[in-house]
């Protein structure tokens, strides 16, 4: 059946955290894919007033999903912005940071780590599903010292990942998004879209592909890669003469800044496995609607997963690997907000919401 199983692996990984701002559940499922390639990041304590979410929703192996998962984070709190409060600026060089330390011998080292084999014959590492527990962030020392060895010319994966993470200090949240992975808060019942899908087809997405020499066929960038802002698929980064953000592909994130208040219900992170099948106001009803009878925002979320999941390979949609993750603050947080602020910094999901399949 090609990429396909004969049958989907219905198996779930879930897990619930909490404390006293907030409180998460999430899960994740292979689905009908051979592979399981989404990975995700749930940190509560990424300090005393902040915490980390991130959905990394890896193509063409499971190895870049899971470095990210591994270390994005770390890297945000380690930048000396995140120190000074800038944490745009400390999140977006941890994007771009995420490519570096995959090059050379101790990239190549890790990202083998990460995996379960490397083929003898194309040099592909291949792993399982990976995650850090959530609660505390021990960091760990990490200079990341350059290494000599045989794969010191290692220029970095040819597969690639999403990153779309959810940052919440104090009463703000800082949402970064490079890819197709989504983040989607409730206000008040009404879904916002917090990041923008990074589709070929974009506008401002088609004009830097096409001015860094690359072309767009069939929706898809250089006719293989169906998002167009990633982690790794290092093949797509080669123009010695432009700048990170300016590559065909890029890990360049867009940054969204939010204060959040007390008309704020939830925030949703999923992979595109979610919302090829659920627009983002189907699945803020959804979710509404499954929290009158369920407490456990991990059973929100498997539920979330079966109604998804397709009966069949036939259509196509509901056959993803599936990865979500539900925030829900603690009340109280703040003042609510004004529907001038509420305009400015996010828009109504419902304007780019997809029909409803029948």
């Amino acid at each position: 059946m090609g990429i396909y199983l004969s049958s989907p692996k219905t198996e779930k990984f879930s897990e619930d955290g909490e404390n006293g701002r907030l409180r998460y559940g999430l899960s994740s499922m292979q689905g009908w894919r051979a592979t399981m390639e989404d990975a995700h990041a749930a940190i509560t304590d990424l300090d005393a007033t902040t915490s980390f979410f991130g959905v990394y929703d890896g193509h063409g192996g499971k190895v870049v999903a899971k470095f990210c998962a591994k270390y994005l984070h770390r890297q945000v709190r380690k930048n000396e912005a995140y120190a000074a409060g800038d944490m745009g600026t400390s999140v977006q060089k941890a994007f771009f940071r995420m490519d570096e330390m995959m090059r050379g011998q101790r990239g190549w080292r890790e990202l083998a780590a990460l995996g379960d084999k490397i083929t003898k014959f194309t040099g592909m590492i291949e792993g399982l599903i990976w995650s850090p527990r959530g609660g505390v962030c021990h960091e760990q020392p990490d200079d990341w010292a350059f290494e000599e060895g045989p794969h010191s010319d290692f220029s970095g994966p040819t597969s690639g990942s999403t990153a779309c993470v959810a940052i919440i200090r104090n009463n703000h949240l800082i949402v970064a998004n490079a890819g197709d992975s989504r983040c989607v808060i409730s206000r008040k019942g009404q879904a916002y879209n917090l990041s923008r899908d990074h589709k070929p087809d974009l506008e401002a997405e088609k004009e830097r592909i096409l001015k860094a020499g690359g072309f767009i066929h069939a929706g898809r960038v250089n006719g293989s890669l169906n998002l167009s802002r990633a982690i790794g698929d290092v093949e797509f980064k080669q123009n010695k003469y432009l700048p990170v953000e300016k590559q065909i592909v890029t890990a360049n994130p867009d940054i969204n800044t939010l204060e959040l208040c007390d008309d704020d219900d939830f925030l949703v992170l999923a992979c595109d496995g979610i919302w090829d099948c659920m627009s983002s106001q189907q699945l803020v009803d959804f979710i509404h609607e499954q929290l009158h009878s369920e407490n456990k925002l991990s059973a929100v979320c498997e539920r979330v997963l079966d109604r998804c999941l397709a009966p069949s390979t036939a259509g196509g949609e509901g056959c993803d690997n599936m990865t979500m993750i539900v925030v829900q603050f603690k009340k109280p947080i703040g003042p609510p907000a004004s529907a001038d602020e509420q305009s400015s910094q996010s828009e109504p999901a419902d304007a780019d919401s997809k029909p409803e399949e029948s």
